[in-house]
């Protein structure tokens, strides 16, 4: 799977370039975004403005990502989902379970304020 990655200063911004996002590219999805969790910012933002087809076994891959990242102390976002991916996750009920952003800008605020959140809960957990 071929991608675009921007790395900012608390997460990275990683971009599909393909339109069509299908069944034979979970794994791909996965070798690309779970080494991530090993970096020092281990947060993604996946922008997903250039997807117009997304197949239910990646959105399910997705959503198996997204929970690595949180039990991983991580965040996984995905924003700039087109409107036909944004039906397709509605439809079959996944858009309440994968954390969406419209843009990257407030992708970038969900990021900060899970950090915030995990800081905050280490230092109740140390009280």
């Amino acid at each position: 799977m071929q991608v675009k990655i921007d790395t900012k200063e608390k997460f990275h911004v990683i971009t599909p370039i393909e339109p069509v996002l299908s069944a034979t590219m979970t794994d791909g999805i996965k070798v690309v975004l779970l080494p991530y969790l090993k970096n020092e910012v281990k947060n993604v933002v996946f922008d997903m403005s250039n997807v117009s087809t997304l197949d239910a076994a990646v959105a399910e891959q997705l959503l198996h990502i997204q929970q690595d990242f949180y039990e991983n102390n991580a965040s996984f976002v995905a924003c700039c989902v087109t409107e036909n991916v944004e039906t397709f996750l509605a439809d079959n009920e996944l858009s309440e379970l994968l954390n969406v952003a419209p843009t990257i800008s407030e992708a970038s605020d969900i990021v900060q304020m899970e950090e915030i959140e995990r800081e905050l809960m280490d230092d109740d957990v140390l009280e």
